[in-house]
Parts: C-alpha cells; sequence; structure tokens
C-alpha cells in the first residue's frame, strides 16, 4: 500500500482528503495538488479501480495542463470507487458531494471525467445547492455541456493537425489509429474526418475494428450511439461499417497507420508497445497514456508524442469558460470556445515541439519545463520570493 507521504514532491499535493459513507459505500478521495495559479479545478471520475495514487498522479496532470494553457487554475482531481452503471449511482453521487462540502466549491470545484455525465454534475450542484459547485451541466441547466460538445476530442484532433504541419506530415490524407471510442475518441474522429484525415481503426473495451482503406467514421458514429461500446463486435453494425477486420482490444495502437491516439486509459503504451508503433506521430486524447519509458523509445525511434497537458487541454478551457459561467446567467458562445480551443491548442502544440527540437529532449519534457516555470514563477511570488528547491526535478 501506498503510503501518501511517498505522493509528495515540491509541487504538492497540498491536500488529499479520503471520504467515506456507511450506509451507501460510498468511498472516494480529493487531491488538490498546486494551487499556486489559481484554486483547484480538475474532473471527478468514477470508476472501481480508483485509488489515492491514480487521483494524485491525474490531479498533477492537471497542475501542468492549466500552467501549460496558461490559464489561471490549480491542478486537482477526485475519484469515486464505483460502478457508474450501477443503480444507485447517485445516492453515492450525492453522499461523495456531502462528504467534500467544506472543499466544494471553496477550493475545488468538480468536472466530468471517466464515468460521469452532464446530468452528475447537475445532482451536484442540486445536493450541494450551489450552481458553483460542478462545471459541464447541461445547456438546459446553463452549463456548458463540454462532453456533448465534444470539445476535448476536437481540440486533440487540432493539435494532431498542428503537430503534422510542425513535421510537414499534412494530416489531410494521414492514416489515424484512435484507441478508445468514447466521448473524446468519437469527437476526435469526427473531426480528423472533417480535416481529410482517414480514419482506419477504432476501438472500445470490446475489441478494435480496423479498415486499411479507411473507416465510414459517419456510420462508426452511428453505430456507437446504437449499440454503445459494444458496436465494435456487433453483427448488425458490421455491415454499415464497410470492410472493416475485427481485432482484439489493445491490437490498434500498432496497425499501420501515420498518427496514433490513445485516448481510453493511462498506462496503455509500455516500453515494450512503443517499440512495436508504427504511427510516425503520436497524440495522447487520454491522460498518461504512456510511460516515460515509453516515451524515451519513441523519442529515439523519431516518433513525435504529442503530450497529453497539451493535446487534450480543449476540455480544460472549456471548463474555464463554464467557471466563468457559473453564476451568470448567460452561457459562453459555442463557437467562441470551439475557436479558443483551436487557437491555444495549435500554438501550444507547435511551441512544445518546436523547444523539444531545439533543446534535444522529448516533448513532454519540454512542455513540463514550460508549465513547471509557470508554476513555480507563481510559488516564488506567494511565497515572498522562495522556491521549492534548486534541484526541482522534472516530473
Amino acid at each position: 500500500m501506498t503510503n501518501a507521504l511517498d505522493l509528495v514532491d515540491e509541487w504538492g499535493p497540498e491536500k488529499i482528503v479520503v471520504v467515506s459513507h456507511r450506509r451507501t459505500g460510498m468511498k472516494g478521495v480529493l487531491v488538490i495538488d498546486n494551487t499556486a495559479r489559481g484554486m483547484g479545478k480538475g474532473g471527478t471520475r468514477m470508476a472501481p479501480g480508483v485509488t489515492v495514487p491514480e487521483i494524485a498522479r491525474l490531479a498533477r496532470v492537471m497542475t501542468w495542463k492549466w500552467a501549460g494553457v496558461d490559464l489561471f487554475y490549480g491542478g486537482a482531481k477526485a475519484g469515486i470507487v464505483a460502478d457508474p452503471a450501477a443503480p444507485d449511482k447517485e445516492a453515492v453521487l450525492r453522499a461523495f458531494a456531502r462528504s467534500l462540502s467544506n472543499e466544494v466549491p471553496r477550493e475545488y470545484v468538480m468536472g466530468l471525467d471517466m464515468g460521469l455525465t452532464e446530468d452528475d454534475a447537475a445532482v451536484i450542484q442540486d445536493e450541494l445547492g450551489d450552481r458553483g459547485a460542478a462545471v459541464g451541466t447541461p445547456a438546459h441547466l446553463g452549463g456548458v455541456a463540454y462532453d456533448q460538445l465534444g470539445v476535448t476530442g476536437f481540440g486533440v484532433a487540432e493539435s494532431a493537425d498542428a503537430a503534422a504541419d510542425h513535421l510537414a506530415r499534412p494530416l489531410r490524407g494521414s492514416r489515424v489509429a484512435i484507441q478508445g471510442f468514447g466521448a473524446v475518441g468519437a469527437a476526435a474522429a469526427r473531426r480528423f474526418h472533417e480535416l481529410g484525415a482517414v480514419v482506419v481503426a477504432v476501438s472500445t473495451a470490446h475489441g478494435a475494428l480496423h479498415a486499411p482503406g479507411g473507416l465510414d467514421v459517419e456510420a462508426a458514429l452511428r453505430a456507437r450511439a446504437e449499440f454503445g461500446d459494444a458496436f465494435v463486435t456487433a453483427p448488425a453494425a458490421a455491415g454499415a461499417l464497410g470492410p472493416a477486420r475485427p481485432l482484439p482490444a489493445g491490437a490498434e495502437l500498432t496497425v499501420d497507420c501515420d498518427v496514433l491516439v490513445p485516448a481510453a486509459l493511462q498506462d496503455v503504451i509500455d516500453e515494450r508497445t512503443a517499440g512495436t508503433i508504427a504511427a510516425a506521430l503520436v497524440v495522447e486524447g487520454a491522460n498518461l497514456p504512456t510511460s516515460a519509458a515509453a516515451r524515451a523509445v519513441l523519442h529515439e525511434r523519431g516518433v513525435t508524442v504529442v503530450p497529453d497537458f497539451i493535446a487534450n487541454a480543449g476540455g480544460v478551457i472549456a471548463a474555464a469558460y463554464a467557471m466563468d459561467a457559473r453564476y451568470s446567467a448567460f452561457r459562453p458562445d459555442p463557437a467562441q470556445v470551439f475557436a479558443t480551443i483551436s487557437e491555444k491548442l495549435r500554438g501550444n502544440t507547435e511551441t512544445v515541439l518546436t523547444a523539444s527540437r531545439r533543446q534535444d529532449v522529448t516533448p513532454h519534457q519540454a512542455g513540463h519545463r514550460i508549465a513547471r516555470d509557470r508554476v513555480l514563477a507563481a510559488m516564488r511570488s506567494r511565497s515572498g520570493g522562495g522556491r521549492p528547491g534548486d534541484d526541482a526535478r522534472l516530473p
């Protein structure tokens, strides 16, 4: 078992709150990592295997993500140990929200992550009696429903397009494989299709589909809407998707393609898998999908990896708009949200890849240095000029 002190370094976390509720069986955790640049903001995930170290890692990603897009919120994340498909989901969610009433929304504002929906954000607001308790609520409640809009997946594709331009490998006509066809992967596929790329593989937890000549993206989106994640194995969906070959889940990572988008879970690409990836460009749609060893292998092989906290930051940009609108009677214009995501993510992708080349380090290292320097400047100001040690290491 990991000792909580083992999770602490010079950057955080500032606060770890572990909660439980006997009647519902709710167990959960909130990690507020670093608020030097602003109050804690990050998604809340629900899954049976949630752990404190996992949420701490994700909270750190949020610290770098907010700093990477240069928006003034701090890194934080929350997790609930529960099955999001269970019939008592609402009761568990309400118990979790009540348990954090001291922190929400004064220190942390809940958002959406794996296992939670716009309606769940509305439940959190209702339970705490505060519109400011959560963002990502449905549009009919005045929220910016960023999962429904597909902002994170849109941003991933925009980042990929900018990276392709940087590498002088036009995205139009490029073959793209996407691991994960949930809110992020499906929206990314739609935007890749609009940008002229050819989506050759998609996957869910049920398996993968591979079509070297390209999948019918619109048909895949319709099949997902009808059959859920099982569409990759549903016989009724197979005919509509064209000549697609089924593959076991995970095989989509190594199909012949130009761009690979891991948009499912963390830790899916290790050192061994990195040696078999065919893509020249990997764009991290999920948080923490690659290990440090895997990134070193990919860098040595000449494969460019756009970091998660750069490529999938569309969600936090939309969340920043939602934070501003929490107590307002007016909703942000979705067109403005998308335009800002495109501008920021394209610019950040170019900045990080240019720094990576000039410094001869991986894009993750280059991006972390930029984000770290911004956080460090805020920490210095708040501590009267102090700093967390001259030997502060790169995360």
